[in-house]
């Protein structure tokens, strides 16, 4: 199984939403699309499932066009979450396997370890407006994936969850690619993303800025990069730093060109008392910054 875009635009009036985005990705693989509010995440995804016909370009599902044959094999989580929150949880789950072909007692059956993996199962007599937020995200993510789709588009997966909640989902996620399903999903959390991708797109104001495999990707940004976990106050780097970013107690760098990682510590530890020392590939969260500002600058 695989999906392909080629070159999809997309405008509402003068706003470019999405200018020339394509990509690739197969059975089991989890593509991610990176990038900041606004930037054309959830655009791009409702193109490539129908519901927004692009102004431009090509969608292919195993070489075809969406047709109503491969539409009742995706999964889809929206970015806005709703379900009928004055019904019964179990009566919405079974409402909505129904729709995507699944007879009542199949969906009552696929529903209860779901339920019981999610520890939902005390409530699924219950209405979805007793739900807290996160309860009610959980049940939808259940809803998305109870017809056992072969293409799983998730915009915003882990946003509003609480950590327990996030592994959860991720775990299933990666059960799910490694069983050959195609998942695809938008987030702006970097964590969450390079924990589970395979490929990653950086979309920023429409524009395609980076994109590939995460893990050459990240060998490409991290040439010369270094971690470092210390005590104190950073002083300034910037005669060593070409760009870093700092967290409570550690910071990571992009060094010079002409700046070696033992020069770079030559210059830190008479400043900062280091705790660990270390050269690496970059985060994604790190790429993420750099590539935006670039991109920002070159608006």
């Amino acid at each position: 199984m695989n999906i392909e875009a080629k070159h999809l635009f997309k405008s509402y009036g003068d706003i470019d939403a999405v200018k020339d985005f394509s990509f690739s990705t197969e059975s089991g693989k989890i593509y991610g699309l990176i990038g900041p509010n606004g930037a054309g995440k959830s655009t791009t995804i409702r193109m490539i499932m129908g519901i927004l016909l692009p102004d431009r370009g090509e969608i292919l599902f195993n070489g075809e066009k969406l047709n109503y044959e491969i539409m009742e094999k995706i999964g889809y989580l929206p970015e806005e979450r709703g379900l009928y929150r004055k019904q019964i949880a179990e009566d919405v789950l079974v409402y909505l396997a129904e729709l995507k072909g699944l007879k009542r007692g199949d969906a009552l059956q696929r529903m209860t370890p779901l339920l019981e993996r999610f520890e939902l199962s005390d409530f699924r007599k219950k209405k979805i407006e007793s739900f807290s937020k996160g309860m009610a995200q959980k049940l939808q993510f259940i809803s998305t994936i109870i017809h056992d789709p072969d293409f799983i588009f998730l915009d915003e997966p882990f946003s509003g969850l609480d950590p327990i909640s996030v592994d959860q989902i991720r775990e299933i996620l990666l059960e799910m690619k490694n069983s050959g399903k195609v998942i695809m999903f938008s987030t702006h959390n970097m964590e969450q993303a390079e924990k589970i991708c395979d490929y990653i797109s950086l979309i920023n104001h429409g524009d395609q800025v980076v994109s590939g495999k995460l893990e050459e990707i990240k060998k490409q940004f991290g040439k010369n990069s270094i971690s470092v976990e210390f005590s104190g106050k950073l002083p300034d780097i910037s005669t060593v730093a070409k760009n870093y970013t700092e967290y409570p107690k550690w910071v990571e760098i992009e060094l010079k060109d002409d700046v070696t990682p033992n020069q770079a510590l030559a210059f830190l530890i008479d400043k900062i008392s280091i705790n660990k020392f270390e050269i690496v590939n970059p985060s994604l969260h790190s790429i993420f910054v750099k590539l935006v500002k670039e991109d920002e600058s070159e608006l």
